[in-house]
Formats: C-alpha cells, structure tokens, sequence
C-alpha cells in the first residue's frame, strides 16, 4: 500500500533515538519546571504563579479575600497551562497550618484537616496572601528579580521570587522527578535567621557551628525529634538522611491506681484518620497485646486516649510497643536536592542551602538599590527643574504665554534637560504656591540623602551585607516570635532500648510442638505433645523431627549443604493440614536435606562434620542466620554432605565418632578447634567408606546409645577403655549388639 506523503515529511528514526530524545525532554521537563523547588525561594513554579497572580489581584493580608475560584481560573489561564484540580491541591496545600509551618496563603472556609478530609469546592472557599507570602513577595515590583513570558506570551511572570523570608528551609518541600527526588523538612525561622547571620559575621562557619542555631526540623503538628546529634550533623553535611520523629504524649491518672496515655502531636504528614485504623488493626491482628482500647477525643486539638489492658503495664514499654508497630513513630527523610541558581538540579548541604539563600538577597539588593537610586535621580531631576521655576516664575510665565513652542525655550533660557522642561509643562497652578515650593525642597533634601546613601551601599560590599543583616534580623523579630514563631517540635534524646521488654511484651508465649516430616513439610501443633505416635503425613512420609518449643522460641536448621538456618516459630503455620514445606521458609536447595532440628539455644556449643570425616566445634551463637539464605558455617568438598550438628552437653569431654566401616573412635574434646566456620580437622581416618556419626558425651558419665525408641544402653568409662585414643586414628570395631544402623541414635 503505498503512504500518502501530503501530510509532511517522514523520517526513519530508530526507535531507542526517538525515544531517549523524548524521555529525556520529559524528564527535564519535570525537573525543571514541576518538581524540583529552587533554592532562592524555596518554591516549584505552580507555587510561585500562585503567589504572583495572587499578588497581581492585591489579595495582600490587609485586603479582603476572594474565591479561590478566581484565583485558580487567573492562574491557569495566565501562567500556568495545567488541569484546575492541581493547581488548587497546590492552593490549598499552601493554606494548610498542618502541612505548612509558615502557611503562605490564609484560607476562609473548608481547607481540610489533619485526619485526611479533602477542601471544600473552590467556588465555597476564599484566600489571600499572608505576610509570610508578601515577604515572599517584597521588592519584586522594583525590579529585584528577572521575568519571562508566559507560556502564550501575552503576560510576565517572575523566574524566582525576591525572597526576603527563608522559605525554602522554613517550609520545606516534597516531590518526585524523574530519577530524582527532593524531600526538605521544615525548620525554625528564627533558627535559620540566626545562622544566616552567623554564616554572614563568619562566612567559613562549619555545619556544625549552624546546628547551635538550627537545633533541626521543627514541624507544624509538633513532635518529639529523638534523632541523635551525631546523625543530624552527618544529615546537615550531605544534604541526604532522615529524622526520627515521634508522637508527643503523656499519661493522666484515674482512679484506684488506674491511668491512659493521651497523645496530643502526631508525625508530620501522618493522617489521623488512618493512624487510628492502623492502631485498631493492629490491636485486631493481636500486635499490640499491652492496649486495650483507643478513644479518639480529638476536637481541633489532637488528643487520642489509650486505655492500657492493665494498670500494672510500664507506660514506657506500653509506648514503645506502638512506635514499633505504629506510625506514631515515623522516619522524615532528608534530600536537599533543589535547582540552583542557574537552574541546576544538585544536593546541597546546609550550610550551602543557607548561603545560596543569602547570595539570592545579596543579587536582590544591588538590583533594587540601583533601582531606587535610578528614581531617585529622575525624581531630583525633576524637583531641581521645578525650583527653577519658583526662582523665575514670573519669565516662565511669561514665556509658556507668548511662546508657540515654549519647550524648547525653556530649556534653553534656563539650562533644562527635556524632563525638567516638560515637567514644568505639566505643573499645576496651585502647585505655584509658596508652601509647595517649601516641600519640594524638603523632598528634594530627603532624595539627595538617600541617594547618597545608595551610592555609598551600591560601592561597599561591606555595607550591603550588613543591610542584609539588618533585614534578617528585622524578619527574625517580625516571625520568630508568638505562636507562629515559636519551636513546636521538642527535641529529646530516645530512651534506650527497651528491645527486650518489648519483644517479650508483644509477644504471646505459648508451648508448640515443632513438627518436621522427612520430606521437608512443617507444622506448629498447640501444647507440648507427650504421644506423636497419632500424628499424620503425607502418603510415603513420615516423621523427621518433632521438638517441643514455645511461640517465642527460633529453630536451628542445619542442611547437608552445611549451613545453618533460623527459622521464627511464631512464622510457622498451625496444625490443621500437614504444614507447608520448610523450603518455603528458607532458602534450602533441593539437591539437600535437613540433618537437625532443634530450638536454638541463646548459648553452648555444636560439633559439626562432613561425611569425610572432617569437623570442628561451633558456637551457638554462630549458627544464628539473619536471613532465609542461611549462613555457611560446615565448608564441603564437592559431592561432599554435612552428616552430624550434634550439641556439646555441658561437662562433655570426649567425643565418639563411628565410621560407614563401622569402627568406633573415642577420644577428648580439647582435641578440636572451636572456629567460627571453616573445613575443620580429621575426626577420624577411614580406608573406605566415610564418616557415619559423631556424639559429644562426658567420659564419667559413659556413653549412652540408642537401640530403639524405649531402650538405652549405657557403656561406662572402663568399658570404653578399648576404643579410647587421639584424634584422626582408624578405630575399632564396636562392641556385641551395637545398632546395626551404625549411629548412636
């Protein structure tokens, strides 16, 4: 079929070019202008334009408000080309005392709450800029900052805004890009103006000389920051971490001994709503075994009662047990990454997001003094102008009567520049007045003092920043006072752990009987089992292992490959059905089997070996695996298995090793090395065949063996008199009625 070229030219492309290029315009695209905030004024553009069309409708904090539909319709219809919806999430967002500390724009009816309610309609709520936002905003009308054109062309918009208060930190932002994110805590106004001025007295001040001023975050619903110093530090330094934050509570006393704990401050960004489901499931799902009831009696001020399931509980461990579980505890992160001044997405550390922030005033400041000075001298130009004509008002009379083109003569008879003259032109008769004069040349004085003060900041850098310092510390006193300004987040150190009051708390013990079928099916029966003869398995399997245990107990698995595994008994399905395969549980390979089953001890000792006869003794502790891939404790030459992880009874001394030639071997424990992992030593020398079973046992005591499942025989110290000898010897044949399964059972 042949194409139809009418509509333009086509090129053939590859597919991954086309692609990259387009990807590549997308993610820029999201960088640049959606996600990242620029550190100069610590706003995204949809914020920005907010802000500037806001401002363009004087909805300045004295004005009165006006439906946020109207600002949402200038704001897409002006700057910003996207859905309407977005742009008043954006809106309302900035409106919200919960998510922002320093809100910028003062919202009037339904702006959502803390437990997840969406904003009324646009068309039902008002909004105007507060002074936060016109601090934003100071200067940005005498030409402090660039502008652009807007996505039609036909309007101006700011590239960034002047920025007299510290938003970006004092805010904080949040937002995904495209292989990239940024996530900025919000901080203490007060705090970041004291450590701006410390960074302008001493610009080589260290992070950690910033952080005695910026104690770390200080988020709007309050909290308590447990985060160590030491790691807040490593935070400010990187631009990268995270804060530990915490629900602010304490306990209230009842009566008869009786108390509850109220919480009255969640984590920041935390929905209440959600938080108290996630509490009641967790109480469903048995998590929280120490509460026993939760009452949301919240009004505008958060207060959520906990009722402990008895008064003797620890209020502590009560609290621990739902930080854990909870989010009463959550982790802010940390990730200053932000577009700089030329618009380059990068990670910044505190002390660089802080002198970024300063150089943006610095610039804003040379550009409005020129500006201001620029004014003032066309204003004196003018006013000096006007004074001639109060000197020889009755020639400038006289010649704006007689003359066709009295401009031109003006500025010839009197020296005029062609502003002054047409100044002059435009007076008023009662601006001729003797009184007028007398404030011209009042006014005249006062521009002449300013502009030698500009001229003077303009030509000292020195001057300009103690301006600035001046400034901030004029922002310090305007916002870091009252119930805006002051610390909401409290710091304090985390008490120390309390892991094992806790883990015993939650947990719920309960006796178990661990059933393991040799095919690798595993179950949890209820109660300590004394008759297993009943229990059921699959058709061709049967019992490998049963092993009394309690719900709080791990077990030790050890496989023929020689590693060792751990495995939860709380994890392990109940007895109805026949278990799910332990394969499940750990990673053990089909080509091995398990060789043990036991609880795993806190403490003691193991001897492990492989069929070539070659082992060593373990710690308990060492066998401990972290995860389901176990941990290699036994190393085997190829084709070889691991065939004993026998415990060392306490008081052993000796150890008994029978080979597959059926010979039989004692000899002292001392005589292996206790290693962590490794191949180990010869327990014992074989002509043919391989290592069949080895048994650590106290020499006194004699050595017990199995003969069935109810008969035991005891061999003492003077009957094992024959087989005893040094490691790595070949043995003896055993004695008359030794098991013919060739173990010792």
């Amino acid at each position: 079929m042949p194409i139809d070229l009418a509509g333009g030219e086509i090129l053939d492309t590859p597919l991954a070019d086309a692609l990259a290029e387009r990807y590549l315009a997308y993610a820029l695209s999201t960088i640049m202008s959606r996600s990242l905030p620029d550190v100069r004024d610590g706003l995204k553009p949809v914020h920005r334009r907010l802000l500037w069309a806001m401002h363009q409708l004087r909805l300045d904090p004295s004005s009165g408000f006006k439906k946020c539909a109207r600002v949402v319709g200038d704001v897409i219809g002006k700057f910003h080309p996207h859905g309407d919806a977005a742009v008043y999430e954006a809106l309302v967002r900035l409106a919200q005392g919960f998510a922002q500390r320093y809100p910028l724009i003062e919202g009037q009816g339904n702006f959502g709450n803390i437990d997840g309610d969406n904003a009324a309609a646009m068309r039902y709520t008002e909004a105007r800029l507060t002074e936060v936002a016109q601090a934003l905003l100071a200067g940005i009308e005498e030409d402090a900052v660039d502008f652009r054109a807007t996505y039609d062309g036909e309007e101006k918009e700011p590239v960034v805004l002047p920025a007299a208060f510290p938003n970006l930190l004092a805010n904080g932002a949040q937002g995904i890009a495209v292989g990239m994110a940024t996530s900025i805590p919000p901080h203490n106004t007060g705090e970041l103006c004291a450590a701006a001025l410390l960074l302008i007295e001493k610009p080589d001040a260290t992070t950690e000389e910033l952080m005695r001023h910026v104690k770390g975050p200080d988020f709007p619903t309050g909290g308590v920051l447990v985060e160590p110093r030491e790691a807040m530090l490593a935070a400010y330094e990187t631009g990268r971490g995270s804060f530990r934050l915490r629900a602010k509570w304490h306990v209230e006393e009842g009566k008869y001994g009786t108390w509850r704990v109220v919480v009255t401050e969640i984590p920041w960004l935390v929905q209440k709503a959600r938080l108290v489901e996630q509490i009641a499931q967790a109480m469903e799902e048995r998590k929280l075994p120490l509460l026993g009831d939760l009452r949301d009696e919240s009004t505008d001020a958060v207060r959520l009662v906990l009722e402990p399931r008895s008064k003797t509980v620890d209020p502590g461990v009560l609290m621990e047990s739902l930080f854990r579980a909870t989010a009463l505890e959550s982790r802010i992160s940390l990730n200053l990454n932000v577009l700089d001044a030329t618009r380059t997405p990068r990670v910044m550390s505190l002390k660089e997001a802080l002198r970024a922030w300063l150089d943006h005033r610095h610039a804003v400041l040379e550009r409005v003094s020129r500006h201001r000075l620029a004014a003032a001298e066309r204003r004196i130009e003018v006013l000096e102008g006007q004074l001639a004509v109060y000197l020889n008002l009755d020639e400038v009379i006289r010649i704006i009567r007689t003359e066709e083109e009295p401009k031109p003569v003006l500025m010839a008879r009197f020296s005029l520049s062609e502003v002054q003259a047409e100044a002059i032109l435009n007076m008023r008769l009662r601006s001729l007045r003797r009184l007028e004069e007398m404030e011209i040349r009042k006014e005249h004085k006062a521009l002449a003092a300013e502009r030698k003060r500009l001229r003077s900041l303009l030509g000292s850098e020195k001057e300009r920043w103690a301006a600035i310092a001046a400034e901030i510390e004029a922002m310090r006193t305007r916002f870091a006072s009252g119930p805006l300004g002051a610390r909401r987040t409290r710091l304090a150190e985390a008490p120390p752990p309390a892991a094992e009051a806790v883990e015993a708390a939650l947990a719920v013990r309960e006796p178990v009987t661990v059933v393991c079928s040799e095919k690798g099916w595993i179950r949890a029966l209820k109660g300590h089992l004394a008759d297993i003869a009943g229990l059921k398995f699959k058709e061709g399997d049967r019992l490998f292992a049963a092993v009394p245990a309690w719900t709080t107990d791990r077990l030790l698995a050890f496989g023929t490959n020689g590693r060792a595994y751990t495995i939860a008994v709380d994890r392990l399905p109940g007895g109805r059905g026949d278990g799910v395969p332990i394969r499940l549980l750990i990673d053990l390979p089909n080509d091995a089997t398990l060789i043990g089953l036991r609880v795993q001890p806190a403490e003691g000792r193991f001897l492990v070996a492989g069929a070539k006869g070659r082992g060593f003794i373990v710690p308990a502790e060492e066998l401990v695996a972290a995860t389901k891939a176990g941990k290699q404790v036994l190393a085997l030459d190829l084709g070889e298995e691991a065939v004993v992880c026998a415990p060392v009874p306490e008081g052993a001394d000796h150890v008994a090793t029978i080979g597959e030639n059926r010979k039989l071997l004692i000899f002292p424990l001392d005589e292996l090395p206790v290693l962590a992992k490794g191949r180990g030593v010869a327990l014992q020398k074989f002509k043919q065949g391989g290592l069949a079973d080895a048994k650590p046992f106290a020499l006194g005591e004699g050595l017990a063996v199995r003969l069935g499942e109810s008969r035991v025989s005891v061999r003492t110290k003077g009957e094992l008199a024959e087989w005893l000898g040094h490691r790595a010897g070949a043995g003896r044949l055993p004695w008359r009625g030794f098991p013919s399964s060739g173990r010792f059972g």
